[in-house]
């Protein structure tokens, strides 16, 4: 697929800024053995900003090499600090409006952990749909009050007729984002009673910061707060805010189906801060590649060992950015049990769990998120080890 104009607004500007080929096309499936893992197909990433609207798009996006199934481990509910994270979200946007005992339907609902948490909050009734849901992995306690759907949205679930649509960490991964979420518009009807829940992560910081490791294959579409709520104004919708979440990293978006026809949205107010961004994107991106291929070169060139700490998108996309220099990494650190013992796609790195840890003796640790660092650092101080811990 070749995008020649923008998915969020129809408009025909679109200037290029980011080409990379031969990326990993998952980043969360997780491999049995590191050949597989290797060999694992590949796809170009080639981004552009709409100069219209400040919306960021991979116009060499191929849906048709993503897959999403049992194997794909998107989940971070290990981590207590991203449990009190969903909790209080959860419990926020249940009090706020109003769906103590309403339905709420989650499109891309993972392996279920925050349509979980809002039941426990007090939805009365949850919908999961997800391809790489697991039934069998949903808790015990809220199996009578929720519904779980194997496959996706439209096609296995096409009416929305629910107090709640909560759909977080999906709409990054559709390319022609206006159509789809027309067709969430669409689908929940003459309601304009349902609130819209969407999160995605923040495209404003990720260029910024030249973070690289945030560009992966299956985030086609990239959103600033004024992207994202002029996409949302352009689909039908009218949005009550857009705030940032969990350090920032999160863009959160509530709004309400409107009742009319909107009039065209005005240009978002922060499209000059993206456009500058993506101008500055590719220099920003040569000073955090060269640091940590210098940084890591130089543990292995004194005799030391680094491993990284966070085996999932991340970690595939800052490995496969270090080229050669990952070899010098010696594995991949998660706390998710179904993570460990298999591989990342693209690099092969295996993933182990934090007891594996002594016997390979890091001397440094590379968080893929520094969020994390000081549940990481309380790890490392429980098992002993005196690595040095430092944060992308």
């Amino acid at each position: 697929m070749n995008v020649f104009s923008c998915p969020a607004c129809d408009g025909f500007a679109l200037e290029d800024f980011h080409t990379v080929e031969h990326v990993p096309a998952n980043s969360c499936l997780m491999l049995d053995d590191p050949v597989s893992a290797r060999a694992f197909p590949t796809g170009d990433v080639r981004l552009a900003v709409c100069l219209d609207c400040g919306f960021v798009t991979n116009t060499a996006f191929e849906p048709s090499l993503t897959t999403y199934g049992t194997d794909y481990e998107e989940s971070q509910a290990c981590s207590a600090l991203f449990r009190d994270y969903i909790t209080d979200l959860s419990a926020t946007w249940v009090e706020r409006y109003g769906l103590a005992g309403g339905t709420v339907v989650e499109i891309g609902c993972g392996k279920g952990d925050f349509l979980a948490t809002m039941v426990r909050a007090g939805a009365g009734h949850g919908i999961g749909i997800d391809p790489a849901l697991r039934p069998d992995r949903v808790e015990a306690g809220v199996r009578d009050r929720t519904s779980w759907i194997t496959g996706t949205f439209p096609e296995d679930y096409p009416r929305l007729d629910a107090d709640g649509v909560v759909c977080r960490h999906t709409l990054e991964h559709i390319g022609d984002v206006g159509t789809w979420l027309g067709t969430v518009r669409a689908a929940i009807g003459e309601r304009t009673d349902s609130v819209v829940l969407f999160e995605v992560p923040d495209a404003l910081r990720v260029l910024r910061e030249g973070a690289f490791w945030d560009v992966y294959y299956e985030h086609c579409s990239y959103f600033s707060a004024g992207s994202l709520e002029r996409l949302f104004r352009h689909c039908g919708f009218d949005p009550v805010g857009v705030r940032t979440t969990y350090d920032d990293q999160y863009l959160v978006v509530e709004a309400r189906p409107a009742a009319r026809t909107p009039p065209r949205p005005d240009m978002p107010p922060d499209r000059d801060d993206v456009l500058a961004a993506t101008r500055r994107f590719a220099a920003r991106m040569d000073e955090a590649r060269a640091h940590w291929r210098g940084r890591i070169r130089k543990v292995a060139e004194s005799g030391g060992t680094t491993v990284v700490w966070g085996a999932s998108s991340k970690a595939v996309a800052f490995l496969a950015v270090l080229g050669k220099d990952s070899e010098h990494v010696a594995a991949a650190v998660d706390i998710n049990p179904h993570k460990q013992g298999r591989y990342l796609a693209g690099s092969g790195h295996r993933v182990v769990a934090p007891d594996e840890l002594p016997t390979i003796d890091p001397d440094l640790v590379v968080a893929m998120n520094p969020t994390y660092l000081t549940e990481i650092g309380h790890d490392l101080g429980t098992l002993r080890l005196s690595a040095t811990l430092e944060a992308l």
